[in-house]
């Protein structure tokens, strides 16, 4: 991978600025335990204008033609980004409406996460109650999982609300999106 520290001088400032975003966002994914090609593919083609080739997207983040064919083709395969032509060397662009793609990530793996504490709490609770029922020696506290219990349903709560949302398509709907989603956060609280 070349890092935005590694950016030929030739470079305008606002190339150097966008390969430095595609790194930063690249690092984020990364975090999250995806590849870091696929956030720097990604963000190129979307603060791109116009649709890239393969070799001009190898050429301009400095790594082989080899990875990013492997990392456009598992992008496409998200409907992360899509071909602007039918030819074999048709230049991608980055689909925009991202958001099903994070909902399925976060439904598929934080929401399994959680249901399965939600579950083995839920069951911890019973086998405690009942040892208590049954007059046995209890070493568990049975009011402390039922606090984890309600953060963890309230976990689920946020992210079943964050799920149910639609990200903004423009930059001038970012406000109104940010709203709905305090709201939806405060109904969520005050159901909790």
């Amino acid at each position: 991978m070349k890092p935005a520290a590694d950016i030929p001088d030739s470079a305008d400032p606002a190339t150097r600025r966008v390969l430095s975003v595609c790194d930063s966002v690249g690092a984020f994914i990364e975090y999250w335990g995806f590849k870091s090609i696929h956030g720097r593919v990604w963000t190129l083609l979307a603060l791109r204008a116009q649709p890239m080739a393969q070799s001009e997207i190898a050429a301009t983040l400095g790594v082989s033609r080899s990875l990013i064919s492997g990392a456009v083709s598992e992008l496409a395969g998200h409907g992360l980004v899509r071909a602007t032509g039918e030819h074999r060397n048709a230049p991608y662009e980055a689909v925009m409406d991202f958001w099903p793609t994070i909902t399925d990530v976060l439904r598929g793996r934080e929401w399994m996460l959680l249901e399965r504490a939600r579950m083995a709490l839920e069951g911890a609770i019973d086998a405690v109650e009942r040892a208590e029922e049954d007059g046995g020696p209890v070493v568990w506290d049975a009011g402390r999982m039922k606090v984890l219990l309600a953060l963890t349903e309230l976990g689920q709560a946020l992210l079943r609300a964050l799920m149910s949302m639609r990200a903004p398509r423009t930059p001038e709907r970012v406000g109104h999106w940010l709203k709905g989603a305090v709201s939806v956060v405060h109904k969520v609280r005050r159901r909790i």
